[in-house]
């Protein structure tokens, strides 16, 4: 397998160690007040400076710092990181790779930009709380990705793209797969040629809605001429979903486009931008309902992380275990259950029945859909 990046902690590890060296503390680096942006997708807030910019400060992932923001409302000891490594709903700093912007965030939550009550304008200031802080949980979560095709041994590896399998789900019926129209990770031509490879016939696109496709397609930096056919015949359903599963929105959605899913002939794709983690949720559903195990949905969702970081139990067996934990809040969040609730304990089938009840489905609709997905 050629080369993935999982991100060296060396630089980190050694700016603190100097930076404690000069005897920097908190409160003496700083951003100043500087402007806050909305996050239309997410409902996230994008600080107006680069990852690039907010690092040259001197903040280090696995920093503590400090958040006020003009209208009063303040968070001490949040921790800055890579990604989003702190239990679902819990606030944090976050330097994605990829993305221009620091963004402050609540993982897998719902907007912090309504809920800290923000308005075209606002200010934030974020101050260095201690330095290192949680450097142990970023060395132990830290991955990033290449968007360079020729880092992988596939057109499938780089596109996520894969056919879910396990249980009773009848054969090549439902794929998932990287964005095959959002194009920010260079996938998209990819994933558009695979789906178009396997036949494809209706779409569950879990991260847009149909104003942001025709930016795509107006865009014109790749080809999405199959995916762009199957959405002028009415077979590609928007739902522009955030990443809030937990939600009662985020439910209903799914369980909307699951039922719809069953009035098209397939095969049928899911995707979100990266088909990691809100298709993910999806798939994991959808293979709870065909009576797949727990093993065959967990493998289902950590091939994503071998996709595209190369992660595997082999390699590095606490990060896969830390990774694989999200899987487990699935679960739980399906179940009904509390998040440390033992996942041997619940019933797969029932919770995302229960869940699908939640969204707004009765029985008679959940039975057509595990109907449609069964063999």
């Amino acid at each position: 397998m050629k080369k993935r990046v999982i991100a060296p902690l060396a630089a980190a590890v050694l700016f603190v160690f100097l930076l404690s060296c000069c005897g920097k503390s908190g409160g003496e680096i700083t951003t100043g007040q500087i402007g806050v942006i909305k996050d239309e997708e997410f409902g996230h807030i994008y600080i107006d400076k680069t990852i690039d910019e907010f690092n040259g400060l001197g903040f280090v992932p696995g920093d503590s710092v400090d958040i006020a923001f003009d209208n009063g409302m303040s968070f001490e000891d949040i921790p800055y990181y890579t990604g989003y490594y702190v239990p679902v709903g819990e606030l944090l700093v976050c330097a994605y790779p990829g993305y221009p912007h620091v963004v402050i965030a609540r993982n897998y939550g719902d907007s912090v930009w309504e809920e800290f009550e923000l308005t075209e304008g606002a200010t934030v200031t974020v101050t260095l709380n201690e330095a290192g802080r949680y450097l142990d949980e970023q060395e132990l979560f830290a991955m990033e990705y290449s968007d360079n095709r020729a880092d992988y041994d596939s057109d499938e590896i780089f596109a996520n793209f894969r056919e879910l399998k396990g249980g009773r789900l009848k054969d090549g019926l439902i794929y998932r797969s990287a964005s095959p129209c959002d194009n920010q990770h260079g996938r998209a031509e990819y994933a558009d040629k695979l789906a178009e490879e396997a036949g494809i016939r209706f779409v569950l696109n879990l991260s847009d809605n149909e104003t942001k496709y025709a930016s795509y397609v107006e865009a014109g930096d790749h080809d999405l001429e199959y995916y762009d056919s199957l959405n002028g015949e009415g077979n590609v359903m928007f739902l522009a979903m955030t990443a809030n599963y937990r939600s009662e929105a985020f439910a209903k959605s799914l369980a909307d486009g699951v039922f719809t899913m069953t009035v098209h002939d397939g095969p049928c794709l899911i995707h979100c931008v990266e088909g990691k983690d809100r298709t993910g949720f999806a798939c994991a559903l959808l293979l709870a309902l065909a009576d797949a195990s727990f093993d065959e949905i967990v493998d289902d969702y950590m091939a994503s992380f071998e996709n595209y970081y190369g992660l595997n139990l082999d390699n590095d067996p606490d990060k896969f275990e830390a990774v694989e934990g999200n899987v487990n809040d699935f679960f739980c969040c399906m179940c009904g259950v509390e998040a440390d609730t033992p996942v041997d304990t619940l019933d797969l089938k029932k919770g995302a029945e229960d869940y699908l009840r939640t969204g707004g489905l009765g029985d008679e609709q959940i039975f057509l859909i595990e109907d449609y997905l069964t063999q």
